[in-house]
């Protein structure tokens, strides 16, 4: 039984994946159901990009081992794009590590340098590798809030006080998944003179740091003078290029945390496969007007699900950056928690959705909405969304669609 296992035993049900299950059956049986529960684009990576891919793979000599570390031309690369996109020198070679997608970086980070019984403040509600990377690596967490106002500090001072042993790490992420909340440069300077002052190593996960929406460039903690002192910070190709299952992430900041996770990975992997390198490399050195592309599809995708939704009778905040909408359970039904209003609205309305539970305790009373489908399919999102609200007795407006 994998519950006799020390790690498997620290890990509670995926919440999420209840709802997978139900939408896989359903699809299963012929329904036709609108997926806005998982964050996978459902965009293509640009054509140089995948030339790139087909013409290295090509060559009889990239099919070897490659560097766990990541190739010299991808490592100047990424340097190169923290350069121009925010200001920042960083050494390719003791300040980057090309990682499987940020989501293995911070798994295998959390490997190199937790101690059992550890420490680590994590957000709540937060993406679950921030909690349980940590968890598996045999670290405590205490929750702090997502949401970047006065109460965050708040609750990083009680933490330090009060806390036994001493926090070591700080993980956070914004723009945030599941919240979508940002932050400001201002944010990220009070971050980094609390974690000096307090000996805490920082965690920044930038997934999203091209999604973001009226015209507000998302910043990055690095640019703080001195962070390279105790940051490390995340980024991924995923949803910049629609390179989800190409698995390219990088790890960019603090020498130290950068040759711990050098280390461990040099154990565990021989990189990526150089193909996929170099591709990646193609992406982030040539044209960028992909980039742009798909931050205004994804700020049309947002409009469209705040006011058709709204018209159907869920009032939806409109997300200032990612791919996500996080939003409040419609009032009349908020009595349903999370995770089974979401299994309702799969059932009843063929729309799928993330509840916000499976994201902390504190995502309770929200689901998650992912912008991976086209308007078109969004917008009968919200026809079969208010056909449901209807049938729950929920006063609807006239029209939606």
């Amino acid at each position: 039984m994998t519950e006799d296992f020390y790690r498997i035993k620290r890990l509670p049900p995926y919440v999420i994946a209840e709802v997978n299950a139900m939408r896989a059956a359903a699809r299963a049986a012929g329904e036709d159901i609108i997926d806005l529960g998982m964050g996978n684009p459902d965009l293509p990576p640009p054509d140089h990009v995948i030339e790139k891919l087909c013409e290295v793979a090509r060559k009889p000599d990239a099919h070897g081992y490659s560097q766990s570390k990541g190739i010299p031309g991808l490592r100047r690369a990424q340097a190169g794009y923290y350069g121009r996109r925010f200001g920042v020198d960083v050494d390719p070679e003791t300040e980057v590590v090309v990682t499987m997608g940020s989501k293995e970086g911070l798994a295998n980070l959390a490997q190199a340098i937790t101690a059992p019984g550890d420490v680590v403040l994590a957000p709540n509600p937060s993406y679950p590798i921030h909690t349980f990377g940590f968890i598996i690596a045999g670290a405590s967490i205490r929750s702090v809030p997502t949401t970047p106002d006065e109460r965050y500090f708040q609750a990083l001072e009680r933490a330090v006080k009060f806390t036994v042993p001493q926090p070591k790490v700080l993980v956070m992420g914004y723009p945030s998944n599941p919240t979508a909340e940002v932050v400001d440069l201002a944010f990220y300077e009070r971050v980094v003179a609390f974690a000096k002052e307090h000996g805490l190593w920082v965690l920044s996960d930038l997934a999203y740091s091209e999604i973001y929406f009226d015209d507000c460039p998302t910043p990055s903690i690095l640019q703080v003078p001195g962070a390279k002192d105790v940051a490390i910070e995340f980024t991924s190709m995923s949803k910049t290029y629609s390179m989800a299952g190409w698995r390219m992430g990088f790890a960019v900041g603090n020498k130290t945390l950068i040759a711990a996770l050098s280390r461990v990975k040099s154990y565990l992997d021989y990189g990526a496969f150089t193909p996929i390198q170099a591709a990646a490399c193609a992406a982030i050195n040539g044209p960028q007007d992909i980039v742009e592309k798909n931050r205004q599809l994804y700020k049309h995708r947002r409009d469209v699900l705040v006011e058709s939704f709204g018209r159907a009778g869920w009032e939806i905040p409109p997300p200032r950056a990612s791919m996500f909408a996080w939003a409040p359970l419609p009032p009349a039904l908020a009595h349903l928690g999370s995770l089974e209003f979401s299994k309702q609205l799969l059932t009843h309305a063929g729309v799928a959705v993330a509840p916000g539970v499976g994201y902390g305790e504190d995502g309770e009373g929200y689901v998650r909405i992912a912008m991976v489908e086209n308007e078109q399919r969004i917008r009968q999102a919200a026809r079969n969304v208010k056909k449901y609200l209807q049938s729950m007795g929920v006063n609807t407006p006239a029209k939606a669609g």
